[in-house]
């Protein structure tokens, strides 16, 4: 028999019902909120323990087109490989939910979430862990801890809890925070762009694009604020799941299989050899001055008991340096960023590119830009139409950047992640309306500390040398930090050693006023709100530093040969209809007779026009501001339609009132102008039409072609 449970919190009726599908689960939940159904079930196998120290578990959130009423896009009608935002939803659960792990939990664990309906203005991500948590909380696996998870926007300078989708949409923060009642596990954090019109005089408007970063002590209150929803939220989980809950399986932690003794032994008689391969270590994660100090140590022991007793008395060591005696393996102070360089526009054919190296992390982070047509298309489950992404991060980690001999495969969920953690960093500094499509690829050549900061700002660089209107340059960092009993060490810019034997995993981008994208993961507990505000100051210093070395290299970026020439113009919006032409003939017939790339804005009257030839982009330009002209002519009170005053093969006497390479603007005797092309002119070739005529000349022209709003001529004596 099934048990509900109907919960009302931050003015949302949520219901739980738990034991009525998917009872072969160690515990499974139906989670309606709104028009919105989810199925949460964990699946855990006690009988197939693994003997090595970690947890085995993988989680997958999916969703099926049904539950919008649609089918999925493409050729093939079944869901297949998961979206991007599938991947990033089960990497978010995972993250939440891994730290109320018992240590020593060895068992294989699958959970499973899946969208069976929903309601377009709820939060999906949200949802998600609110039902996989439910389900963990009622199962019979060793976990007596309510997750939970809220979202922070703001609007109009005002914290918003759990928008709605609509108002995410006009919010210039998205803070999405997971933790229990007393802890803080998980942050992901971007500012959003938005755009305000400012009046120049009576008649001019020019267009603000604002980077909305926020500052470290405006992000604390949000973070307190969520802080405060999850411990109502999470003690309301707790006392009405409890009448649900199953008796918890006592199942055997994995315990620590060294004996104190090979410790103590190790401890007493090798911890100076241990300091000097922490050392090594600190330069490359791949010495194996650790190996070697467990051979010399081996003696009659075991040596993968001796290894292992190795690699614990190295984590304690590097702990207690940093903790104790401020110190790192590699000899920085806690607060000292790794030597940066930074070459940019290395590659002679890329639009742009920046190769940037922190310590030993190098990224070389290459820009592509095109037009609206090279936009990836995805669907969203909540809405019915293709979405298009314009600014796309790309993130790949091949083996050889960490010394690992394995070939390269499909995108993993560590790459996808990390992709988007820059792409989120760099979004909000770009003003896509201007920018069309950018494809950033971020390849990682060496790793050891965080590659996906580098990206950050190798990225950053990158747009700036493609010639990108940017609000400001992004730079990030990752900070680590260490507790031991009532003492606590933050670090910058940590490397590999310090992220696996540390306690956090902080990654922090923004510009110098505030910040644009935010990652935490914690690895024990939480993190008290006093700690993290001074990580995130100590991160602000950091990023300045880094900031500062960018905003000097960027002052020698030399463009690209290969970087498109682009011209940028406004014309009326009413004329943006005879630039396109019937069915698209104009405009294209325009983009094959000059080589260009044209991209129009029908509201603004925005024209950009793009192409490899600076000849080629400038005719063009006018080409589209002659037609522009006469449209506007012929809008006007004093209208002229062209195919009413003239005919095809009407011989007239026409004035040269502009040249360009490509031909001649002729005035003509009843009103308006046409264009003489270059090809026209005379049987011969002709290389420059200056040499023929001047502006102010008169002669005879005949009428080739005519439409309401547009005429081409010919010479009439040819």
């Amino acid at each position: 028999m099934s048990t509900i449970c109907e919960l009302e919190l931050n003015g949302v009726n949520e219901i739980y019902e738990f034991e009525k599908v998917a009872k072969q689960s160690n515990g499974s939940v139906l989670y309606q909120q709104g028009d919105a159904v989810l199925l949460a079930t964990v699946v855990s196998e006690f009988d197939n323990g693994s003997d090595e120290d970690f947890i085995p578990l993988t989680v997958q959130y999916i969703e099926k087109t049904y539950a919008n009423a649609k089918f999925a896009g493409g050729f093939i009608k079944r869901e297949g490989k998961s979206s991007d935002f599938e991947t990033l939803t089960s990497r978010i659960i995972d993250r939440s939910i891994r730290p109320l792990f018992p240590k020593g939990y060895v068992y294989p664990t699958t959970i499973t979430v899946i969208v069976l309906s929903v309601d377009k203005e709820l939060d999906l991500q949200l949802l998600a862990l609110k039902a996989v948590a439910a389900a963990l909380y009622t199962s019979n696996l060793p976990i007596k801890k309510s997750v939970s998870a809220v979202r922070i926007g703001k609007i109009d300078d005002q914290f918003i809890v759990n928008p709605t989708n609509t108002q995410l949409k006009n919010s210039t923060l998205d803070l999405y925070i997971s933790g229990t009642k007393e802890e803080l596990l998980m942050i992901e954090m971007r500012s959003i762009a938005t755009q305000t019109v400012q009046e120049v005089d009576v008649e001019n408007f020019v267009t603000i694009h604002n980077i909305n970063d926020i500052g470290e002590d405006e992000l604390i209150e949000a973070i307190s604020l969520a802080s405060d929803v999850l411990k109502v939220d999470n003690q309301s989980y707790e006392d009405a799941f409890e009448v649900v809950s199953k008796e918890m399986v006592d199942v055997k932690l994995l315990e620590n299989k060294i004996d104190e003794k090979i410790i103590d032994y190790i401890r007493d008689n090798f911890s100076s050899n241990i300091k000097e391969a922490i050392k090594k270590l600190a330069k490359s994660e791949r010495s194996v001055a650790l190996k070697d100090v467990a051979t010399l140590a081996q003696g009659d022991y075991e040596y993968d008991e001796i290894y292992e007793a190795v690699s614990i008395v190295k984590k304690e060591i590097v702990r207690d340096m940093i903790v104790n005696e401020q110190t790192r393996a590699d000899g920085r102070e806690l607060t000292q960023v790794r030597p940066i360089s930074i070459e940019t526009n290395i590659l002679p054919s890329a639009h742009s590119s920046c190769l940037f190296t922190r310590g030993k992390t190098q990224a070389l982070v290459v820009a592509t830009l095109g037009n609206e047509k090279d936009a990836q298309m995805y669907e969203v489950l909540t809405d019915t139409s293709s979405k298009s992404e314009t600014f796309m991060v790309h993130y790949n980690f091949p083996g050889f950047s960490v010394g690992e001999a394995k070939p390269v495969f499909g995108v993993s969920r560590r790459e996808l992640g990390h992709g988007n953690l820059a792409k989120r960093a760099l979004e909000s500094s770009i003003d896509i309306n201007n920018n069309n499509t950018i494809r950033l690829v971020s390849e990682i050549l060496e790793s050891n500390g965080s590659s996906s900061m580098a990206t950050v700002c190798g990225g950053s660089l990158a747009l700036k040398a493609a010639g990108i209107e940017i609000s400001s340059l992004i730079a990030g960092i990752a900070m680590g930090a260490v507790f031991e009993d009532d003492k606590y060490a933050i670090l910058t810019d940590i490397m590999g050693l310090e992220d696996h034997d540390g306690d956090m995993d902080f990654k922090v981008a923004g510009t110098t006023n505030g910040i644009t994208a935010l990652q935490m993961d914690i690895k024990l507990g939480g993190i008290e709100i006093e700690v993290l505000k001074k990580a995130l100051y100590q991160a602000r210093d950091g990023r300045i530093h880094i900031l500062e070395l960018m905003q000097e290299s960027a002052k020698s970026i030399v463009p690209s040969k290969a970087l498109p020439i682009v011209n940028q113009f406004q014309i009326d919006p009413k004329s943006i209809v005879s630039v396109i032409g019937k069915a698209g003939s104009v405009i294209r017939e325009i983009i094959e007779q000059f080589n260009v790339g044209i991209d129009l804005d029908r509201t603004s009257g925005a024209v950009k026009v793009t192409g490899t030839s600076e000849q080629s982009v400038f005719d063009a330009s006018e080409h589209i501001k002659n037609i522009s002209s006469n449209a506007k002519n012929h809008n006007s009170s004093s209208t002229i339609v062209f195919d009413k005053l003239y005919k095809v093969d009407d011989v007239l006497l026409g004035k040269v009132v502009r040249i360009a390479d490509f031909g001649a603007f002729i005035e003509l005797p009843s009103g308006g102008e046409g264009l003489l092309h270059i090809s026209k002119i005379s049987k011969k070739r002709v290389n420059n039409i200056n040499d023929i005529m001047s502006v102010g000349d008169s002669f005879d022209v005949k009428v080739l072609k005519v439409s309401k709003d547009r005429i081409e001529l010919g010479k009439a004596d040819i």
